[in-house]
């Protein structure tokens, strides 16, 4: 297999993604690996990436699988980011990132005026307070008696693997909240090597760029990495597209054989979703023109309408009001399409029916301060 078509490519990884109408299953546990994790950063997202990708899904499906089955859990991992993984996935992109995620929570320690010294004592005393028991950070601080803000030492024992975010801001002890998790069981470079088939497997064909992008790891790291497993990869040109993509040669009679959708695959996705954030180029499915209506200086991603795995266009929610703004002109019944989606994600967040309304404009996100992904229509012109 030589060359594929961007439009294959697409289709392939909509599948992959468990975004297009035969993909979609209720299995959230199996979702979050497939998709290589859920980025949590904003506490929403999980949510409605799950949406986006399953038949029938509820809220509280999610908050069973995180906090009562404990299937899943939160860490920070790639690029110092919250995810949600899998139990399985944990040990993992814990280890690979250990380093990295580390020294950025223990730096952010001592910007807070924690020593090492101090950081020893109060987290000794932390891990007292929590056997058998979750507790916010204010309720971790008001037992202690310190003045202090512990929070700073909280995420430094989370990145340390020994708190776990729990329920909504409350925090437990890791080896309690999960007995069986090993995050000592591998080296860093076997973790490593393990990451990037993970993300082969969700994000492939990809490049070697977008693979370091994506776990913030080096370039020496992400190589070493390809090179022990080069027997169980590919290597691929997608026509119009420069670079050299690579994909497990597991995957190369799916996207040799996978068929077309039989009808127009319309999503919308929320923001900081991974089939958008698994990328460092996105030509593939964005054009360049578009590209500062979709990330900001960071690279973040905010909310966004595809069609058929290209994004068309921004919309964004608030006070029971979805705002669309498709960047051109599309036929009736994608506009149609559209706002199918569009009722059934307001409806999901707000617990009601929604009004749909169109903008005529939007001020590009990298004009706006830090957060605009967040409410990338928030000063849209309105037909």
């Amino acid at each position: 297999m030589n060359k594929i078509s961007v439009d294959r490519v697409n289709q392939f990884l909509l599948y992959k993604q468990h975004l297009t109408e035969n993909s979609r299953i209720d299995d959230i546990v199996q979702i979050v690996n497939d998709i290589s994790g859920l980025h949590a950063t904003s506490p929403k997202t999980p949510y409605q990436s799950l949406f986006a990708r399953t038949r029938s899904f509820k809220k509280e499906y999610l908050d069973e699988e995180l906090y009562i089955k404990r299937n899943l859990g939160r860490i920070r991992c790639i690029r110092k980011t919250i995810y949600v993984l899998t139990k399985e996935m944990i040990p993992i992109f814990y280890t690979a990132t250990k380093k990295m995620v580390e020294k950025a929570s223990k730096q952010y320690a001592e910007f807070r005026g924690f020593s090492s010294e101090k950081y020893e004592e109060i987290s000794k005393s932390i891990l007292d307070i929590l056997k058998s028991r979750e507790m916010t950070a204010s309720e971790i601080k008001r037992t202690l008696k310190i003045q202090l803000d512990v929070s700073a030492i909280l995420y430094l024992m989370c990145d340390k693997g020994l708190l776990m975010r729990s329920r909504p801001r409350k925090y437990s002890s890791f080896r309690e909240y999960f007995p069986n998790i090993n995050l000592t069981k591998m080296n860093e470079m076997e973790a490593i090597t393990l990451l990037v088939q993970h993300y082969l497997s969700s994000f492939g064909p990809a490049t070697e760029n977008d693979i370091v992008w994506w776990t913030g790891l080096s370039k020496t790291q992400i190589r070493q990495a390809l090179n022990s497993i080069q027997k169980e990869t590919i290597h691929v040109k997608i026509l119009n597209l420069k670079g050299n993509f690579i994909m497990l040669r597991s995957d190369e009679n799916l996207i040799k054989n996978i068929d077309p959708p039989k009808n127009l695959v319309v999503n919308l996705l929320p923001i900081l979703d991974p089939y958008l954030m698994g990328y460092k180029d996105r030509q593939r499915y964005l054009d360049h023109k578009h590209y500062d209506k979709i990330f900001d200086r960071s690279g973040n991603a905010t909310s966004t309408i595809l069609l058929d795995g290209r994004v068309i266009g921004v919309w964004d929610y608030k006070d029971e009001l979805i705002k669309l703004f498709p960047f051109e002109k599309v036929e009736e019944d994608i506009v149609k399409r559209i706002y199918l989606e569009a009722r059934r994600i307001g409806k999901f967040i707000a617990d009601k029916e929604v009004q749909i309304k169109e903008c005529t404009s939007m001020t590009s996100l990298t004009q706006r301060t830090a957060g605009g992904v967040m409410s990338p229509l928030k000063d849209c012109g309105m037909l």
